[in-house]
């Protein structure tokens, strides 16, 4: 398990790092990507993989919306982005309409695809937001090790030192020796990246940063296996070895973005 994590990860790695650097299309493609995959994964999770549901036109319509989301952040930024949510309401509220007759359970639908667009489109939506900074790169690149290095320690540090329960209602794995595990990675991770890349920000306010992202992202980690719980589902997907799905390896990072760009914009 721990080889397979490790394997998958540094394979990955160079790739993120060249998508990263080059920011523009390649950047927009790498997230729109990242979006579609969680957004499929997530809507398995919370209709417990019902096909008719899934292959519904409410659902293929919120894959078009969570693009076009992204695209939109990346090409009007974040203040765009409630134009584009409010029209998927609208819409979906429309197409309710002419299916209701046939499928009343469409009422049930609409409140779990509007919640996947504002939980991971919207969220993404902030890393894009991010990378049109001047110094986007930058800070994707310090939000990236932040994140990752918390997910590592906490990992780490929860199996081999983690004797009390976080919150076993939700997440039975996870204790707080790993809860703090991963804060120490994210200062520590965050620290570095700062003397290297931004030495002229204060300490002050970056260490107060560095601590915002890292709870923000076990916030983001607990939500998902929360809703992952309530369905009886281990992994969102299969698709990365050691790691699970998409959603499994972003969810840090989902709720930790908007943190960021509050940070980077408005505070630092």
């Amino acid at each position: 398990m721990h080889l397979k994590r490790w394997i998958t990860g540094l394979s990955a790695l160079p790739f993120l790092i060249f998508i990263v650097y080059v920011g523009g299309f390649p950047f927009i493609i790498l997230v729109g990507f990242a979006c579609i995959c969680s957004l499929w994964e997530y809507y398995r999770i919370v209709f417990n993989a019902d096909s008719d549901i899934l292959n519904g036109v409410v659902i293929w319509w919120g894959y078009f919306v969570g693009l076009a989301v992204i695209v939109t952040a990346h090409i009007a930024g974040s203040e765009s982005v409630l134009v584009v949510l409010a029209l998927d309401l609208v819409i979906v509220g429309l197409i309710s309409m002419f299916l209701y007759k046939s499928k009343p359970s469409v009422v049930n639908v609409i409140p779990k695809q509007v919640q996947g667009i504002v939980y991971i489109p919207l969220l993404l939506s902030f890393l894009v937001a991010i990378r049109r900074d001047p110094d986007g790169m930058t800070w994707i690149f310090l939000l990236l090790a932040i994140i990752f290095a918390g997910d590592i320690s906490a990992y780490y540090v929860g199996s081999y030192l983690g004797r009390h329960k976080l919150n076993p209602a939700i997440s039975p794995g996870k204790t707080i020796e790993g809860a703090l595990g991963g804060l120490a990675g994210n200062l520590l991770a965050g620290s570095i990246g700062k003397f290297f890349f931004l030495p002229a920000l204060s300490w002050g306010p970056v260490l107060l940063f560095f601590l915002a992202v890292g709870l923000a992202g076990q916030v983001g980690d607990l939500f998902e296996s929360e809703f992952k719980r309530s369905s009886q589902v281990k992994d969102s997907g299969g698709i990365l070895p050691g790691h699970g799905g998409f959603l499994d390896r972003i969810d840090a990072l989902l709720f930790a973005s908007p943190v960021a760009y509050l940070f980077i914009i408005y505070i630092l």
